[in-house]
Protein backbone atom coordinates (compact mmCIF):
# COMPACT_ATOMS: atom_id res chain seq x y z
CA UNK A 1 0.00 0.00 0.00
CA UNK A 2 1.31 2.96 -0.90
CA UNK A 3 1.02 6.44 1.35
CA UNK A 4 0.90 9.91 1.08
CA UNK A 5 2.32 12.88 2.96
CA UNK A 6 4.00 16.28 2.91
CA UNK A 7 7.04 18.08 3.94
CA UNK A 8 6.46 21.59 5.61
CA UNK A 9 10.04 23.26 5.86
CA UNK A 10 8.24 26.23 7.76
CA UNK A 11 10.12 29.55 6.02
CA UNK A 12 8.80 32.60 6.44
CA UNK A 13 9.49 36.17 6.30
CA UNK A 14 7.95 39.64 7.33
CA UNK A 15 7.03 40.24 3.70
CA UNK A 16 3.65 42.29 2.97
CA UNK A 17 2.97 39.67 0.19
CA UNK A 18 3.10 36.62 2.73
CA UNK A 19 0.23 35.28 5.09
CA UNK A 20 2.89 34.39 7.31
CA UNK A 21 3.62 37.59 9.66
CA UNK A 22 5.70 35.96 12.73
CA UNK A 23 7.09 32.56 14.11
CA UNK A 24 3.43 32.27 15.31
CA UNK A 25 2.13 32.52 12.04
CA UNK A 26 4.27 29.68 10.80
CA UNK A 27 3.73 27.55 13.69
CA UNK A 28 -0.31 27.85 13.73
CA UNK A 29 -0.25 27.51 9.72
CA UNK A 30 1.83 24.22 10.18
CA UNK A 31 -0.70 22.83 12.89
CA UNK A 32 -3.88 23.63 10.22
CA UNK A 33 -1.72 22.25 7.45
CA UNK A 34 -1.42 18.90 9.45
CA UNK A 35 -5.21 18.88 10.94
CA UNK A 36 -6.51 19.60 7.30
CA UNK A 37 -4.10 16.95 5.34
CA UNK A 38 -5.62 14.40 7.54
CA UNK A 39 -9.06 15.73 6.98
CA UNK A 40 -8.23 14.99 3.05
CA UNK A 41 -6.87 11.34 3.73
CA UNK A 42 -3.00 12.08 3.58
CA UNK A 43 -0.72 9.47 5.81
CA UNK A 44 1.97 11.98 7.20
CA UNK A 45 3.49 15.38 8.29
CA UNK A 46 6.66 15.65 8.43
CA UNK A 47 8.50 19.35 9.71
CA UNK A 48 12.30 20.18 8.71
CA UNK A 49 14.05 21.48 11.94
CA UNK A 50 15.55 25.01 11.77
CA UNK A 51 17.98 25.67 14.19
CA UNK A 52 19.10 28.95 15.12
CA UNK A 53 16.45 30.26 13.05
CA UNK A 54 12.75 32.27 13.94
CA UNK A 55 10.59 29.33 13.22
CA UNK A 56 10.87 25.43 13.79
CA UNK A 57 13.66 25.78 16.31
CA UNK A 58 12.66 23.22 18.17
CA UNK A 59 10.26 20.65 16.33
CA UNK A 60 8.34 18.95 19.70
CA UNK A 61 5.97 21.37 20.82
CA UNK A 62 4.89 21.82 17.08
CA UNK A 63 4.37 17.99 16.83
CA UNK A 64 2.71 17.90 20.38
CA UNK A 65 0.09 20.29 19.37
CA UNK A 66 -0.65 18.30 16.20
CA UNK A 67 -0.81 15.37 17.84
CA UNK A 68 -3.57 17.11 20.13
CA UNK A 69 -5.80 17.75 17.25
CA UNK A 70 -5.44 14.52 15.09
CA UNK A 71 -5.80 10.93 15.48
CA UNK A 72 -4.56 9.35 12.61
CA UNK A 73 -2.08 11.17 10.27
CA UNK A 74 1.88 9.91 11.41
CA UNK A 75 3.79 12.95 12.36
CA UNK A 76 7.39 13.58 12.73
CA UNK A 77 10.51 15.76 11.35
CA UNK A 78 11.83 15.52 8.23
CA UNK A 79 15.83 15.95 9.11
CA UNK A 80 17.27 16.94 12.11
CA UNK A 81 21.27 17.74 12.10
CA UNK A 82 22.58 16.09 15.17
CA UNK A 83 25.75 18.21 14.93
CA UNK A 84 23.24 20.37 17.01
CA UNK A 85 21.56 17.81 19.39
CA UNK A 86 22.44 16.33 22.61
CA UNK A 87 21.62 12.26 21.79
CA UNK A 88 20.97 11.89 25.48
CA UNK A 89 18.08 14.47 25.52
CA UNK A 90 16.76 12.61 22.70
CA UNK A 91 16.71 9.55 24.97
CA UNK A 92 14.43 11.14 27.31
CA UNK A 93 12.06 12.66 24.50
CA UNK A 94 11.34 9.65 22.57
CA UNK A 95 10.82 7.38 26.02
CA UNK A 96 8.54 10.25 27.26
CA UNK A 97 6.83 9.81 23.51
CA UNK A 98 6.63 6.05 23.55
CA UNK A 99 5.33 5.78 27.07
CA UNK A 100 2.71 9.09 25.97
CA UNK A 101 1.75 8.44 23.09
Amino acid sequence: MKKIGFLSFGHWTPSPQSRTQSAADSLLQSIDLAVEAERLGMDGAYFRVHHFARQLASPFPLLAAIGAKTRRIEIGTAVIDMRYENPYSWISIFATYSITC
